[in-house]
């Protein structure tokens, strides 16, 4: 897969971003500010309201509950100035494509994990410990993006997608403001090329945002290259994700 069609990052959103997580590298706790000066300065939202206005993709942006995006955004500690702080703020969550793609916000019935809680015992286990990566969207085949914090690379701020055909972390070398463009104008047929089989949007609607494709024979075997050939069945995506984490340390040690 590769994002080289990609349009030219935003530097902005990913200036911001790279700066929140570089400046927590120094230590392991955080003091955690308030959600009031979270919130001061909301001028990230106009921006990603425009970019969903004028998304080329399918995007359904799923509702808000402001008790819960107060908690999500202070428990994930960066503002509603940044690209990442607004989806957390302002959504419950996007789903795109026919919910083959999900950016997680705050949470909502459609999508019930918001990014704080989705990372809670995989890349921290407390609010304020700065993470060595931040997972904040996956899609309905088992694939996982994350930004890095310093554990997938020298690149902190920038995305990297765990794909199910190779289980690689891969450096998409594009910030979270330009990952999230890409899911709203790129072309996603092309990038998800190999990874969607016939009747995949019509299976897809019928799955919530917690759930995901489990392929077998698995896609990153020899035997699971013809997705229409595979077996398929939705499952929890958290079963996924963790059944992804134990084959990589599996095979690592082989």
């Amino acid at each position: 897969m590769s994002l080289k069609s990609l349009s030219p990052p935003f530097i902005i959103g990913m200036l911001l971003l790279s700066i929140v997580l570089i400046s927590n590298t120094s230590s392991a706790q955080t003091k955690m500010r308030s959600i009031e000066e979270l919130i001061a300065d909301t001028s990230g939202w106009p921006y990603v309201k425009e970019l969903l206005k004028t998304a080329k993709n399918q995007v359904e942006i799923l509702p808000v509950d402001q008790t819960k995006a107060k908690e999500a955004l202070y428990q994930t500690q960066v503002t509603t100035h940044s690209i990442m702080g607004a989806i957390i703020y302002f959504t419950g969550g996007l789903l795109i494509d026919n919910g083959w793609l999900r950016i997680l916000g705050s949470g909502n019935e459609k999508l019930n994990r918001s990014v704080p809680k989705w990372n809670k015992g995989k890349s921290i286990n407390s609010s304020g410990e700065q993470p060595k990566f931040l997972l904040v969207a996956d899609d309905a085949v088992g694939g996982f993006y994350a930004v890095n914090g310093g554990g997938l690379g020298k690149d902190i701020g920038n995305v990297y997608y765990l794909s199910p055909d190779n289980l690689n972390w891969e450096p998409l070398e594009r910030g979270y403001t330009d990952f999230l463009d890409f899911c709203l104008n790129g072309d996603l047929s092309k990038y998800y090329e190999g990874l969607r089989w016939n009747t995949w949007k019509n299976d897809v609607k019928n799955i919530p945002g917690t759930s995901a494709f489990h392929i077998i024979p698995p896609l990153w075997t020899k035997e699971g290259k013809d997705i229409n050939k595979d077996s398929r069945k939705a499952v929890p995506i958290q079963e996924l994700y963790d059944l992804a984490i134990d084959t990589i340390t599996q095979l690592s040690k082989q």
